[in-house]
Formats: C-alpha cells, sequence, structure tokens
C-alpha cells in the first residue's frame, strides 16, 4: 500500500523504523528485531540505508521481510555516495519485490568528503524516483532548520523544490519541543506545502544518545527535558522509562493538536515500541 493513502485516510498513524545491520554476522538479529516490532501492527515501518553495498542490500532485504509480515515498507535511498547506475538498481530491485515506497534522501557527507557527482540535492533524487516507476515518495523536513542552511526561509525553500520535484508526504528530524513543530507547520503552510507531514519523535532511553542527537543535529533540548536526563541519566532503566514517557507524553500532544502522522525513530529496540504502543492503545487503534 502507498504511505500517501494510509496518511490521507483520516485518524491517527503510528510508525516505526528500524536500521539494517552494517556486518553480515548481525543480521539476523536485526531482521529478528524488525519482525517483533512488525508484530505490532504499526501503520508503515521505515529501513534506512547505508551507502555501502552489503547495508544498501540489507535495506531492501529488510524491507521485504516486513512486507511479507503483513506490514508496507518505507525503504530509505541515499543519493550523494551513489551514482546514477546504483540508484537505478535499487529502484529496480525494489520494484521485482514489490516495494513501492521509499524516502529519498541527499545523505550526509563521508568524512573523507568523497562524494559520487550524479547527485547533489534530495529533489534530484525524487525527480529520477519519480521518473523511475509508480512509487510513492517520501523527503525529509528539518523543523529547527538543516544545519547546512543558512536560515530557516532557504530550508524551506528547499523543501518546496523537493515537493515540486514530486514528493508525497514528509517526514521531520527528531525535536524535543512540540512547539517548534507547530509553529513549522505555519510557516511551511504559508509558503504553499500542503503534502502531509509526519512527526519525527525519538524516545531517548540513554544518556550517551543525547550528546550523538546534539552533535549531530544540534536539537534544541528543553529545560524539561534538560531536567530529566539530569535526575535520571546515571540510572539507566530510570532513564530508559523517563525517555520513554516523555515521548509517548509529546505524541499524545501532537494527536491532540491535529498531528496524526507520528512516526517513532525506534532505533531496532521491540521492547521502546511495544511500550509506546501500549501507552497508545485507545489513542491510536
Amino acid at each position: 500500500m502507498k504511505i500517501r493513502d494510509i496518511l490521507t485516510k483520516g485518524g491517527p498513524t503510528l510508525s516505526f523504523e528500524v536500521f539494517p545491520p552494517k556486518t553480515e554476522d548481525k543480521y539476523e538479529l536485526v531482521e529478528q528485531a524488525a519482525v517483533e516490532i512488525a508484530r505490532l501492527k504499526p501503520a508503515f515501518m521505515s529501513v534506512t540505508y547505508g551507502a555501502g553495498g552489503g547495508t544498501s542490500r540489507y535495506t531492501v532485504d529488510i524491507a521485504a521481510t516486513l512486507q511479507a509480515q503483513g506490514v508496507t515498507p518505507l525503504a530509505h535511498l541515499t543519493c550523494v555516495s551513489s551514482s546514477r547506475e546504483k540508484v537505478t538498481s535499487v529502484l529496480e530491485e525494489l520494484k521485482a519485490r514489490g516495494i513501492e515506497n521509499v524516502l529519498a534522501l541527499r545523505g550526509d557527507i563521508p568524512p573523507d568528503g568523497q562524494v559520487e557527482k550524479d547527485y547533489h540535492y534530495a529533489s534530484e533524487l525524487i525527480a529520477e524516483i519519480r521518473k523511475s516507476g509508480d512509487f510513492c515518495i517520501g523527503a525529509a523536513c528539518y523543523p529547527e532548520g538543516h544545519v547546512e542552511s543558512e536560515n530557516k526561509a532557504q530550508d524551506i525553500h528547499y523543501l518546496k523544490e523537493k515537493v515540486e520535484a514530486g514528493c508525497d508526504f514528509v517526514t521531520t528530524q527528531m525535536f524535543f519541543d512540540n512547539n517548534i513543530l507547530y509553529n513549522y507547520l505555519y510557516r511551511i503552510r504559508e509558503a504553499g506545502v500542503i503534502v502531509p507531514v509526519v512527526a519525527g519523535i525519538m524516545p531517548v532511553t540513554n544518556k550517551a544518545q543525547i550528546k550523538r542527537i546534539c552533535s549531530m543535529s544540534g536539537t534544541y533540548l528543553p529545560s524539561r527535558f534538560k531536567a530529566i536526563v539530569d535526575r535520571f541519566g546515571d540510572n539507566p532503566a530510570a532513564m530508559k522509562q523517563a525517555g520513554i514517557a516523555y515521548a509517548t507524553e509529546q505524541i499524545i500532544d501532537l494527536i491532540a493538536n491535529g498531528v496524526n502522522g507520528i512516526h517513532v525513530y525506534s532505533m531496532n529496540k521491540p521492547d521502546v515500541a511495544a511500550r509506546i504502543r501500549e501507552s497508545l492503545s485507545e489513542i491510536i487503534k
């Protein structure tokens, strides 16, 4: 099923994200975690993409496993480190497996700065996918602005380019203050972006995640969230419980305010996904 149809049915939706292993010896563990999360019957599940040959193959394999479990898969595809031939090859394999949803991303610039020359922006990849078949195409958006954008106006301009290139919906980068998303939604709607927006929620279950999040994305951490980390960060079990509770409260507030698409960055953790799903059992049927 195409995700654009899922998102426009009306009512809240809950989806989860998994990432493929970097090495073959971890594949079965990741596949098992993905299947466990699939048993929660989410609206769809996304599978992230690694530019390396092995990791990119695992993205398609896990997406196909999810499809066999009766869950709509969303396969990520990045382009900054991929040639046109590689992108074409992945799209053909997705078509062959019956996978019809792709999240088109530029991807991170490698530390050595070595990139392919065929694509520079996600909008170029979206246009390529649109020409390649009947895919439903998602893209990323950044409520706090992309770290490489000069300002928020420029960031929204790039978002419009993605929509004009053919993306059907967008998923946000994680955020920890819902007011940031509400303000962002107002700005992009005012700019004419009317595709469905899925809110990306990250349950922070350990202190180390905070450092990674801040170093990679510069995400704003509200004082209420910082207080939770300060109080429970050195107690792993308590931090996990508090992090899941904080994410769940975010989700409930979003749904109460009309944001129906919720995507949880579940990080291959079936127990975290299950606890969030259970906390929303009467809110998202």
